[in-house]
């Protein structure tokens, strides 16, 4: 475990920074702050996703204020680690030096999932779902890092 107040330094990397990662910032600062010192980017940030925000405010979880950045943007930080919540991440994610573990943990992609969708409600209905699935990664945190697991 790192130095840092006794918390694990995680990153949560996808493609666009503009919806899962975000959702797992989110969900760790929410359920796992005492715990977790987590951070999101990506590797092509993309604007954040409003059907995002609107999903996770709905479960009291405000997003709103985060913005997409580049992984490069996060300069010299120290992760514990790096979790890829897609799988263009995960080819693309860069190496990190120091011991930095990488764990990939993909989840399916709203916007892609919502680009049929009849309606708003139905559309909302696929973020919701991921929304649900990543609350329910983040919170086996951190045990289920330390058991290294994988998906």
């Amino acid at each position: 475990m790192s130095s840092h107040v006794g918390k694990l330094r995680v990153l949560f990397l996808c493609t666009g920074n503009s919806c899962r990662s975000q959702m797992a910032e989110g969900w760790a600062r929410h359920l796992k702050g005492d715990l977790i010192d987590a951070y999101s980017a990506g590797v092509e940030p993309q604007e954040l996703s409003a059907r995002a925000v609107k999903v996770m405010a709905e479960v009291g979880v405000d997003i709103s204020k985060r913005r997409a950045k580049h992984i490069r943007d996060l300069g010299r930080l120290n992760f514990d680690y790096v979790i890829t919540v897609c799988d263009n991440a995960r080819e693309r994610c860069p190496f990190f030096a120091g011991g930095v573990k990488s764990i990939h943990m993909g989840f399916e992609d709203p916007p892609f999932l919502a680009r049929c969708a009849k309606t708003e409600e139905e559309a909302l209905t696929h973020y919701r779902r991921v929304r649900d699935e990543i609350k329910a990664f983040v919170q086996q945190l951190p045990e289920a890092l330390e058991k290294g697991i994988s998906q």
